[in-house]
């Protein structure tokens, strides 16, 4: 039987980030955004091969855009598309793992909504619309929440009153979760080590970052809470904050819910700290020329991460490794550095050189000699996405 093709499908409000896997290759043969969708500045832009090209399609919405990356698929598929996998953002408890879609698994979709008001829905369009255009192709949800119903009671539950988690589903549900799994499978296999005889803390690093205690193959905590807001401190978001925060401004600025979400969603992390940018590469640029914020933004974002992983290694009865993974733990050398120079009392030490050398997809082993493992592993959720989706073609 010769590889598969599986159209990987990722919406947002107003794009979509779309990859074509083979099962066979490593690589992508098509990829692409299609973006600002419902505007007039609606446009398609897909990389085929070594070809990139655009199309305007003003006004489109995500049914439009689809239908025009519709042929360019079947023919970068050789008309051989076997079935198409969705991410979606939030799976609550009832999905423990990737869905075939159909009325019923729709349905529990859109019940979870409220639990990811501004994912879930647009994640919903892209499905909606695909199923419409594909009437006849297997397509399959795989939840970023997913690979964290593996956490303990212990770990998911708040210290709230009891009818908030029973009648509302007020919990810590984790995400990333697709980028986890496959970047702590990687890890093993580097290591020569079995996936279910393994234990690692990951670090996903990007403008949403989060930790995560994988042991033998099962999350068993991570950073990320009810919403993507807990945790690190990311690109805008502001992470761990204290939980009166909000009546604080409330009370003494007047500030109203909406502008203090607003704030800890958009304006706080390494924006909000720097004041200057949540691009980790302008930071290091401004801090190598001595700006005071940009400085302050990656001391704070290396020891919040430290802490956390530190935290994490109480989910693991043994440590095999660290991983790095994600836009700056895959690039970022000295984030890499100065966040294991806070755990000194884990023994982690890195080699420099291979620390300067993983970077731009380079993965590789950065610890030094006799030092437990630090790995960088470039994540692949396109492709974790494909493999659920053919696990269910099978």
């Amino acid at each position: 039987m010769s590889a598969r093709n599986i159209l990987v499908i990722n919406c947002g409000s107003s794009s979509i980030k779309f990859a074509l896997v083979n099962e066979a290759q490593e690589t992508f043969i098509l990829s692409g955004l299609a973006e600002r969708l419902g505007s007039p500045e609606a446009v398609l832009h897909w990389r085929l091969g070594e070809h990139k090209d655009s199309l305007a399609l003003p006004g489109a919405d995500h049914r439009q855009a689809l239908s025009h990356l519709l042929p360019i698929v079947q023919q970068a598929a050789a008309g051989a598309l076997h079935g198409i996998g969705h991410r979606v953002v939030h799976g609550g408890e009832h999905f423990s793992g990737a869905s075939r879609l159909d009325a019923s698994s729709l349905h529990s979709i859109r019940q979870i909504a409220p639990l990811a008001p501004l994912h879930n829905p647009a994640n919903l369009q892209g499905i909606e619309a695909a199923m419409k255009l594909f009437p006849d192709l297997v397509q399959v949800a795989v939840f970023d929440t997913a690979f964290h119903q593996t956490l303990p009671e212990h770990a998911f539950r708040y210290a709230v009153p009891q009818a908030l988690y029973a009648e509302h589903g007020v919990r810590r549900y984790g995400f990333h979760g697709t980028s986890h799994r496959y970047v702590s499978q990687k890890a093993a296999q580097m290591s020569g080590l079995a996936v279910e005889a393994s234990s690692w803390l990951v670090a996903h690093l990007g403008n949403g970052s989060s930790t995560c205690a994988v042991e033998n193959g099962l999350s068993r905590d991570t950073s990320m809470g009810l919403t993507p807001l807990e945790g690190l401190v990311m690109g805008t978001r502001s992470g761990d904050v204290d939980p009166n925060l909000h009546s604080h401004l409330a009370r003494t600025l007047g500030w109203s819910l909406e502008q203090i979400d607003a704030m800890l969603n958009h304006d706080s992390g390494l924006l909000g700290l720097s004041g200057l940018s949540n691009d980790m590469r302008t930071l290091e640029l401004a801090r190598e020329q001595g700006h005071p914020g940009a400085t302050l933004a990656i001391e704070v974002f290396c020891y919040r991460l430290a802490k956390s992983l530190a935290a994490m290694s109480c989910a693991l009865q043994r440590l095999d490794g660290v991983v790095f993974t994600g836009g700056i733990g895959e690039n970022s050398a000295l984030i890499r550095r100065k966040t294991l120079d806070h755990l000194g009392l884990l023994g982690l030490k890195l080699d420099e050189q291979a620390n300067a050398r993983c970077i731009r997809g380079i993965a590789g082993a950065i610890h030094a000699p006799d030092h437990p493992r630090v790995l960088v592993v470039p994540t692949n959720e396109e492709r974790q996405i494909a493999l659920d989706t053919l696990a269910l073609l099978d």
